[in-house]
């Protein structure tokens, strides 16, 4: 599921992002170089007005006269620096943090993922031992039910006993039917998660045992909010939270950028840049500081949305404390009570599988009646249904509780 799941696919891709973001991030810190060609041919030369004073017209008059040449091109290399953000600077402080808080998302989702998988993994496991038990009593009831002509062909049943044994045989083969089809349902949706296509074949080797589910961990009272993902999770978007207000409490301050430039010019009457001809030269350096006066309270309204946004996640990480108090504890008393649960059931469905073999006994001796062995039977297939859920319910108390402290 790690390499494959679609989640986990794209939980990957977002790190990839947030690591392109970051370099967006660090190339605003770092010189900005631009080149520029041009050429601009003057159809109309333009025409400026000068006094006409300087060529012995009278005050006030003016004589057109057109400066420059037809053709004129510019070749110019820019450069621009910024030598002091304040936002910037915060930026580039964090993102260390954006990387870890995409990680961390990452884990969050393998995690949920995990736990899905463990659940349908150990279901289809047990459903083995399930399918096991319906098998016995199917073969059980078939030798039931050709015990049961023998004793109508010579007397010693009514037809009546041989139809309701027909009936739970029919039962039990239709549960086994539904119980199948579950199966496939389950080993589809365990296909989904891990990522694998639906036309290939999965099969579960393992066998789940008593011994498996038995560790008793209910007296561990040692858990720390801190080996919980989502809450690592949380906590990351709380620094994230703080670095945002950081980040605008220093766009009050001034930004200080260097600029510089190198030009060359050229003006010819006729096109003929390549030829001979002067190409006169441009060049300065210059410093920029932008003071911020007044925004109209838009970097107030920014700082007090992001200490609300920070007043939000501080409040969703008390929440979550409580609510992974609420899982573990909930978790324990699910699990104690399924541990205790399964080995009753475990003594309840041998106790009821030897009552089944003694009134089958009964009945093949033509002392016992066919509603004791139907009654038999029905609690034998209850009692082992029983068992299973015990099993199953123990299974996932132990999940959840691993979940619950982070150690799944």
């Amino acid at each position: 599921a790690r390499k494959n799941n679609m989640q986990v696919k794209n939980a990957l891709l977002t790190i990839q992002s947030q690591q392109q973001t970051n370099r967006e991030i660090t190339a605003s810190a770092l010189p900005i170089i631009t080149g520029s060609v041009g050429m601009t041919d003057y159809i109309k030369i333009p025409t400026s007005l000068l006094p006409g004073e300087i060529f012995g017209q009278p005050a006030g008059t003016y004589i057109p006269v057109q400066f420059g040449t037809k053709y004129n091109s510019t070749a110019n290399i820019q450069l621009q620096q910024s030598l002091f953000d304040g936002q910037v600077f915060i930026a580039l402080r964090a993102r260390p943090t954006t990387i870890q808080f995409q990680t961390k998302n990452l884990e969050v989702t393998e995690e949920a993922i995990k736990t899905n998988i463990y659940k349908i993994y150990y279901q289809l496991v047990l459903s083995k031992t399930q399918m096991d038990l319906l098998d016995a009593n199917i073969a059980r009831l078939q030798k039931l039910d050709h015990d049961a002509n023998e004793l109508y062909r010579n007397g010693f049943a009514e037809k009546l006993d041989l139809d309701k044994i027909s009936v739970q045989l029919s039962n039990l083969q239709t549960e086994k039917i539904k119980a199948l089809n579950n199966i496939s349902i389950g080993y589809l949706g365990l296909k989904t998660l891990i990522g694998m296509p639906v036309k290939d074949t999965l099969v579960l080797v393992d066998k789940i045992s008593e011994d498996q589910v038995r560790e008793d961990f209910s007296n561990d009272t040692a858990y720390q909010y801190t080996d919980r993902k989502d809450f690592q999770y949380v906590s990351l978007a709380k620094k994230l939270n703080e670095f945002n207000i950081k980040r605008y409490q220093l766009s009050y301050i001034p930004i200080l950028s260097l600029t510089g430039s190198y030009s060359k010019n050229a003006q010819r009457n006729k096109f003929d840049f390549m030829g001979k001809g002067d190409w006169f030269t441009t060049s300065y350096v210059g410093l920029n500081l932008a003071i911020p006066i007044f925004d109209g309270f838009a970097r107030s309204a920014r700082i007090s949305r992001s200490r609300i946004e920070l007043k939000m996640t501080e409040n969703q990480l008390e929440n979550l404390k409580l609510s992974i108090d609420g899982e573990v504890e909930q978790s324990k008393i699910n699990f104690k009570s399924s541990l205790a649960t399964m080995t009753f059931q475990k003594k309840n469905m041998q106790l009821a599988e030897a009552v089944y073999n003694q009134t089958k006994k009964k009945f093949e001796a033509g002392t016992g009646s066919n509603t004791e062995i139907t009654a038999a039977q029905t609690d034998l297939i209850t009692a082992q249904t029983n068992y299973i859920t015990a099993l199953y319910s123990a299974i996932i108390a132990k999940i959840d509780y691993l979940k619950a402290t982070g150690k799944l």
